[in-house]
């Protein structure tokens, strides 16, 4: 292995002729610490700080976070199935957060505590480079923890940690096995090439060579999902890897830009500063992710969004974030990226930031989305999302042309995200082949039956296959975002488009124009409710949750059939779902003719 390193290495001035050289070997960069807080910098950070009472709790909470850190036992290199990615991660949550309770406070305890989970890491036999965020995680923590300790670490302890890096971090990302990260347009690019690009920056004057590659390489390759954030902003993967892949682009763009004085442009890509905004427009009035593809329902706080706040200078950004903030201030402790909050965010007054002025949002781009609301302000306003896209996009699943509603404080129709990746690995299920046929989409939670949208004749959605979202239309009483959904449907029906209206500020209006041909079609109108369901008569539905009720009324040129049943998956390899029911209906519909199904979902007052 050692030998296939030293050789692959030897191809760096080749490989970097290969590409744009943005840094070279006589670039100057800042002397230890040199990532994202220079030396000397704590003093203003610390001032600033103290001056804000939101900030000086958030401080406060974290230096407990180290506290709580200091007596727990050293992590062990333990795999979770083929992951070790749950160590790298807290060892990245330990070293940052010691790491910084050191440089705050001067206590050498922290910085002993963190060169022990260094020391530890660095002794393990390797990172997991089979999968490769393990050691981007890996790599991150350490190379924080080597350059914010630089000056207290022993000569011996710096070497053991600065051999690491190099060797368990950043040469096997030369390795074609590896990295192939390096091709991807999703949050692996971004998370492998920020771990890679820390590294490189920790051991600059170790190996210039190899760093000045690295970072070349990574400023060069992290442009590919970058550039998916474009035309608006919005991320393909969701919300939940929004976090995960935005967070560790912005510590690459913070890291770069402090050591070289430049993010290269970066920041200025296409979309990119607009995505805080998708963010915020995916939550609802009760704090609840439109949570499609493989995310979870609960809305996030984010210090990315600070990152994004300190680029743009837009306050309405922060909104929700002020709201999560001030109902799971101890979360903090949890986030392994919680002293960058502080880096990015400590001169942000957002204990009560204004809310956003526009109520209506849409974006486009490989998952297009749309978000309708009748108030940013008031916890019973109605919220009605709305995604196209395919199935195809990374973490994605059959959700093309499904909603979300939310009103009363309740919500109605809900989308129930992700699986337990190794808990389905385990169970032998051929999770990550997305071929039309894949086992993947036999998972309960990944195709289109289980999910607030249509089935014809029992098919799934064509995976290769996109549907755009074509208008966001304001009108007075009325907004409605629409979206020819064809393409995913090609095989069952001629025409297939669905509009999504919000209507009068708090009813929601489902509308699908279906053309069939010669063939018998049976359609199947889906919704996913946390709600107690009963049938009321031939075409209405009444749910009841929390005291409040809404009704499902159907408008069909056809009988409809109701199908109401608990949310419990067809295959033992699922999650189980309590407290979910399953709303259907199906119908006959008319050969060769276009014809029309109108579904209001209408709270009771």
């Amino acid at each position: 292995m050692k030998r296939l390193l030293l050789s692959l290495l030897l191809l760096v001035p080749f490989l970097a002729s290969a590409q744009e050289n943005y840094v070279s070997g006589t670039t100057a960069v800042p002397a230890h610490p040199r990532i994202l807080l220079l030396k000397g910098e704590e003093k203003a950070l610390a001032k600033q700080i103290r001056s804000d009472a939101t900030w000086t709790e958030i401080n406060n909470n974290v230096l407990q976070a180290a506290d709580e850190i200091l007596p727990l036992p050293v992590q062990e290199r333990i795999k979770t199935g083929m992951r070790l990615l749950s160590v790298s991660r807290e060892n990245l949550r330990r070293i940052f957060i010691l790491s910084y309770a050191y440089r705050m406070t001067g206590k050498k305890a922290y910085a002993q505590r963190a060169e022990q989970e260094m020391l530890k890491a660095a002794s393990f036999e390797d990172w997991n480079p089979s999968h490769f965020l393990d050691v981007g995680e890996m790599t991150m923590a350490l190379a924080i923890g080597y350059d914010w300790l630089y000056g207290y670490l022993t000569p011996s302890s710096r070497k053991a940690i600065e051999t690491a890096i190099i060797e368990k971090g950043i040469k096997p990302s030369y390795v074609e096995e590896y990295n192939w990260f390096l091709d991807a347009g999703h949050n692996w690019n971004q998370v492998c090439n920020a771990g890679m690009t820390y590294g490189a920056l920790a051991i600059w004057d170790i190996d210039r060579d190899l760093a000045v590659e690295t970072v070349n390489r990574a400023v060069e390759t992290i442009k590919l999902p970058m550039k998916h954030y474009a035309p608006d902003g919005a991320y393909p993967e969701g919300v939940g890897y929004w976090d995960y892949g935005t967070s560790f682009n912005a510590m690459f763009n913070s890291a770069v830009e402090k050591a070289f004085g430049t993010d290269f442009g970066l920041s200025s890509m296409e979309g990119f500063l607009a995505t805080g905004q998708f963010i915020l427009n995916m939550v609802s009035p009760n704090l609840r992710n439109f949570a499609f593809s493989d995310n979870g329902a609960g809305a996030g706080f984010y210090p990315t969004m600070f990152w994004f706040y300190s680029k743009t200078g837009d306050e309405s950004t922060l909104f929700n974030q002020a709201r999560v903030y001030n109902l799971r201030k101890e979360g903090i402790k949890r986030d392994r990226l919680a002293p960058a909050l502080l880096i990015w965010g400590a001169k942000a007054a957002f204990s009560n930031p204004k809310a956003p002025e526009k109520l209506n949002y849409k974006a486009d781009g490989d998952n297009p989305v749309a978000a309708m609301r009748s108030s940013w302000t008031d916890p019973d306003a109605a919220f009605l999302a709305f995604k196209a896209g395919s199935p195809s996009v990374n973490h994605g699943h059959m959700d093309i042309g499904e909603f979300m509603f939310e009103v009363n404080g309740v919500q109605w129709a809900v989308d129930l995200g992700g699986e337990n990746y190794n808990s389905l690995e385990t169970k032998g299920v051929d999770l990550w082949n997305t071929s039309q046929d894949s086992q993947r989409w036999d998972v309960w939670r990944y195709n289109n039956f289980h999910h607030n949208t249509l089935t014809f004749n029992q098919h799934k959605q064509l995976v290769k296959a996109k549907a755009e979202i074509d208008d966001l239309v304001e009108a007075p009483g009325r907004t409605t975002a629409s979206s020819d959904l064809t393409p995913v449907y090609a095989d069952d029906v001629k025409s297939v488009k669905r509009s999504v209206s919000l209507v009068n500020g708090k009813s929601a209006l489902i509308e699908d124009v279906v053309e069939t041909g010669p063939r018998f079609t049976m359609m199947t109108w889906t919704m996913i409710t946390p709600a107690d369901a009963n049938q009321v008569s031939d075409n209405v539905v009444r749910l009841e949750k929390d005291g409040k009720a809404l009704l499902v009324k159907v408008e069909s040129p056809e009988p409809i059939r109701w199908k109401i049943t608990d949310a419990t998956p067809d295959f033992s390899f699922n999650t189980p779902n309590p407290g979910y029911n399953v709303v259907r209906f199906d119908l006959d519909l008319k050969l060769n003719t276009k014809q029309t199904i109108k579904v209001s979902l209408v709270p009771e007052i």
